[in-house]
């Protein structure tokens, strides 16, 4: 009986502990950058308003083309007359009382072609063209900043996760190294003191163990977050190397930016649109021309005299022109404002480009500051690690103190985490640089 009691205990035990593994299992997704990137565009609300944007203006620009076919209308009414007083001895005397034809009734349709208002139709279209550009561009424009956003997120979770395998290898090898020192202190080569000060620096690593995960718990939401997924999915990424952009000097990542850049080419979008709105100001000066055309039928027939209560029908068709005068003298500050609108979109394309090549200098030199710290951060690791080892042995034969042993040991621990957070940042300078020259 008390067998079969253990083995049901331990069923009980193991199988929660096997459906904890799957669920774990489950909720674990091991990613790309690419299948972040991916996942990120296919959940932000950004890009899904820009894409609306986009279909909007799409089909504006339909409707602007659909006014060059001509205006239709239907129409019909019914209306009721009273007689007509005729005041024969003037028009304080009683009037005659005419009788005529009470009910009147009219249905037909007409028509308005525009054959010419200035090219105006044809400016208004290329207005809204031009504007769909822009949203297609702005479109673009969140594409890439989603995904910088994305690898920003993913590099701070794998920064965090690369801090906790660090700080937990380096708690076994203080571990390994605080037995060593009280067995030195059980067979009386050194002080208790130096005990409680290992032991003391060892919590204070336990401690910034318990903020690095933490860390980790922070950074995966918000990553799971623009991702679209639940907040108690774990996320692993994949290992990425350093993106080194090799022999590709600032003057080609200028030329790329001016290619690429999605602030340069709205710029460049609205300075069109200002030269296409002061064609439109100028076409108000111009006469229009339209072809006008009205059928319909009516009763009574009061056209033709003698008039009498039959049904009639009638065809107009005609061309009709027409000239504004006073738009001689009302569309002067008009166009002189049309005129110093587009200067000025002209001087802020100017002003784009300066801002394009001061981010692109600053991105360009922070990145390649990034590597030449990577670099730099090997040689400290390096150095470290060696006067760790010089430390710890003399530590060991007497020659050195506990202080020394415990800042040789952290500043090892410091090194590690400046090199994998240089890592860090040389990557992410370079999604920068991509993002600010347009190609991310």
């Amino acid at each position: 009986m008390k067998i079969f009691s253990t083995l049901a205990f331990m069923l009980g035990t193991l199988f929660p502990a096997l459906a904890k593994t799957q669920v774990l299992k489950n909720d674990t997704l091991y990613l790309s950058l690419k299948q972040i990137w991916q996942k990120a565009e296919e959940n932000s609300r950004p890009i899904q308003m820009s894409n609306m944007e986009t279909d909007i203006s799409a089909a504006r620009v339909k409707d602007t083309k659909l006014e060059r076919l001509p205006e239709l209308r239907v129409k019909g009414s019914v209306e009721k007359a009273s007689n007509i007083p005729v005041y024969e001895n003037g028009l304080f005397s009683k009037p005659t009382q005419h009788e005529v034809i009470h009910t009147l009734y009219r249905a037909g349709a007409d028509f308005y072609f525009n054959i010419y208002n200035g090219n105006k139709l044809n400016l208004k279209i290329k207005q809204e063209e031009i504007l769909q550009k822009i949203k297609e561009i702005q479109k673009d424009e969140s594409v890439s900043d989603i995904h910088y956003k994305a690898v920003s997120l993913y590099l701070d979770l794998q920064k965090s996760l690369m801090f906790r395998k660090l700080i937990k290898e380096d708690i076994q090898d203080q571990k390994l190294q605080l037995k060593e020192i009280q067995s030195l202190y059980k067979n009386g080569v050194i002080l208790k003191s130096d005990v409680l000060r290992t032991e003391l620096d060892l919590s204070k690593r336990e401690m910034t163990l318990i903020t690095i995960e933490n860390d980790i718990l922070i950074a995966t939401q918000k990553l799971n977050i623009i991702i679209g997924v639940s907040d108690e999915t774990v996320v692993v990424p994949e290992d990425t190397e350093i993106r080194e952009a090799k022999n590709i000097t600032y003057d080609q990542y200028l030329e790329q930016a001016f290619r690429y850049s999605f602030n340069y080419h709205i710029s460049e979008q609205q300075t069109e649109l200002s030269k296409l709105r002061l064609k439109e100001v100028k076409a108000n000066v111009r006469p229009q021309v339209g072809l006008y055309g009205e059928f319909y039928f009516a009763n009574p027939q009061i056209f033709l005299y003698p008039y009498n209560p039959n049904w009639y029908s009638l065809g107009i068709v005609g061309l009709k022109a027409s000239f504004s005068i006073s738009s001689l003298y009302h569309n002067t500050q008009k166009t002189q404002a049309a005129k110093l609108e587009l200067e000025k979109e002209e001087i802020a394309h100017k002003n784009t480009e300066d801002k394009i090549r001061q981010d692109v200098k600053e991105a360009y030199l922070r990145y390649t500051e990034a590597l030449e710290q990577v670099k730099l951060a090997e040689i400290n690791v390096s150095q470290a690690k060696e006067n760790a080892r010089i430390i710890k042995n003399t530590y060991f034969s007497q020659t050195s103190l506990i202080t020394d042993l415990l800042d040789a040991n952290i500043q090892l621990l410091q090194t590690r985490f400046e090199l994998e957070s240089s890592k860090i940042i040389a990557q992410n300078k370079y999604y920068l640089l991509q993002n600010v020259t347009g190609t991310l």
